[in-house]
C-alpha cells in the first residue's frame, strides 16, 4: 500500500492470481487502508483503460442532448429507478439543490419473477451504441467488484466465497453524472454531503472536485490520480464489519470545470440480511434488510419518490435518516438483537 497525498492507494492486480497467499496480500492492504481511511485508490491489471475511454465519449454524447429528448427517459417513469435525473431532482437536505444532471441504471433484469424496487428492466434512451457501452462499463466494473468483495471476506475473518452466494441478483447501481460547467459557481462547505448506502462504491472521475471529511472532521481535497479508481466504504460494509470500517462522509464541491464521473454502488442481493459478521464480536449494528434499506434512502432523495410518499401511494417502513452512518453517527450502539432482528439473522 502506497500513500498518495492524504489517502492510501493499493494495487489490487494479485486478486486475479491463483495463489492464496498473493490475493491474502491484497486483503490485508485493502483492510489497513479502510480502517485508516475508509476512502482509498485502487489500481490494477484488471482496469480496461479503453473501456474507460468509451464510457466518457457517450456520457458526453448523451448528456449533450436536448432537455426534451433527455426527459424522454426520465426515471420516474422507469420499473426499477433508472434512467435521466434532472438538476434538481435530487436533495439530500431542504432547500440544497444538487447542480448535476445524471443517468442510472441497474443491472437491467428482464424477468418478471422476483421483481423486487430497483430489480427489473432499465429504461434505455434511443441512442444507437449507449446501452452496449455502458452495459460493458457496467459488466467490467461489476467484476472488479466481485473481486474485491472476496478480499473483503479474507480480510474479516471469513471464507473467501462469502459473499458470493449473495451476489446473484443485487441492485447494484451505475450512475453516469454530468457536472454543467458553470462560470458563476460559488461553493458552500457541506452542499451535498453524504455516505453511500451501499457496500463499497468504485468511481472513476475525469476532474477534480470530490471531497470527503476526514478524521479529523476537516473537508479535503481528493484530486484525481491517474490510471486509478477512487473506492470508498458505504453503509452497509460499515454494518457488516461491525464499525471496522465507517462509511465515510463525501460530497462534490461547486466547481467551474465541467466533470464527468462514473460511480458504480456495490451491494449484495436485494433480500439479503445485512448484519455484522465479524467472528467473536457484540454486535454494535442492528440487522437491516439491505434492498430495503436502500429503497428507502433512496426515496428520500429523489423528487419523484417523495412525491409518491407525499400523495400516499408510498410507505416507507423502517427508514432510517440519511445521516445514519459514518463517523459522527449514532448508528453505532452496543446492542443485544431483539427478537425481530433474530428472526432476520434467521433468513
Amino acid at each position: 500500500m502506497t500513500q498518495h497525498h492524504a489517502l492510501p492507494l493499493v494495487d489490487i492486480s494479485k486478486l486475479d492470481s491463483p495463489r492464496l497467499e498473493d490475493r491474502l496480500s491484497v486483503a490485508r492492504e485493502l483492510d489497513r487502508a479502510c480502517v485508516e481511511a475508509g476512502f482509498l485508490y485502487i489500481a490494477g491489471a484488471q482496469m480496461d483503460d479503453a473501456l474507460f475511454r468509451r464510457i466518457v465519449a457517450r456520457a458526453q454524447a448523451y448528456f449533450a442532448l436536448d432537455a426534451d429528448t433527455k426527459m424522454k427517459s426520465y426515471i420516474g417513469l422507469s420499473e426499477n429507478h433508472s434512467g435521466y435525473v434532472p438538476v434538481g431532482e435530487e436533495q439530500f437536505a431542504a432547500g440544497q439543490r444538487d447542480l448535476k444532471e445524471a443517468f442510472d441504471v441497474n443491472c437491467d433484469y428482464v424477468r418478471s419473477e422476483g421483481r423486487r424496487p430497483l430489480l427489473g428492466p432499465n429504461l434505455w434512451p434511443e441512442m444507437p451504441g449507449f446501452r452496449e457501452d455502458v452495459q460493458a462499463y457496467y459488466r467490467h466494473v461489476t467484476g472488479i467488484g466481485g473481486q474485491l468483495f472476496r478480499a473483503f471476506a479474507l480480510a474479516l475473518g471469513l471464507d473467501e466465497d462469502h459473499f458470493q452466494a449473495h451476489l446473484r441478483n443485487p441492485p447494484s447501481q451505475l450512475r453516469l453524472i454530468h457536472y454543467p460547467f458553470d462560470a458563476t459557481a460559488e461553493d458552500r462547505q457541506g452542499i451535498g454531503a453524504h455516505t453511500d448506502y451501499e457496500c463499497f462504491t468504485l468511481l472513476f472521475a475525469t476532474a477534480p472536485g470530490l471531497q470527503i471529511i476526514d478524521r479529523q472532521g476537516q473537508w479535503i481535497d481528493v484530486p484525481l490520480v491517474e490510471g486509478t479508481m477512487i473506492m470508498n466504504i458505504g453503509d452497509m460494509m460499515e454494518i457488516l464489519s461491525n464499525g471496522r470500517y465507517a462509511a465515510t462522509r463525501h460530497r462534490v464541491k461547486k466547481v467551474r470545470e465541467e466533470r464527468y464521473s462514473f460511480a458504480l454502488f456495490h451491494a449484495c442481493d436485494y433480500d439479503y440480511v445485512v448484519a455484522p459478521v465479524v467472528r467473536g464480536e457484540e454486535p454494535r449494528y442492528a440487522a437491516l434488510k439491505g434492498g430495503e434499506h436502500l429503497f428507502n434512502q433512496t426515496a428520500q432523495t429523489f423528487a419523484y419518490l417523495k412525491r409518491r410518499i407525499a400523495s400516499g401511494e408510498l410507505v416507507l417502513e423502517g427508514a432510517l435518516p440519511l445521516d445514519s452512518f459514518g463517523p459522527a453517527s449514532s448508528a453505532a450502539e452496543p446492542m443485544q438483537p431483539s427478537s425481530t432482528q433474530q428472526a432476520l439473522s434467521e433468513q
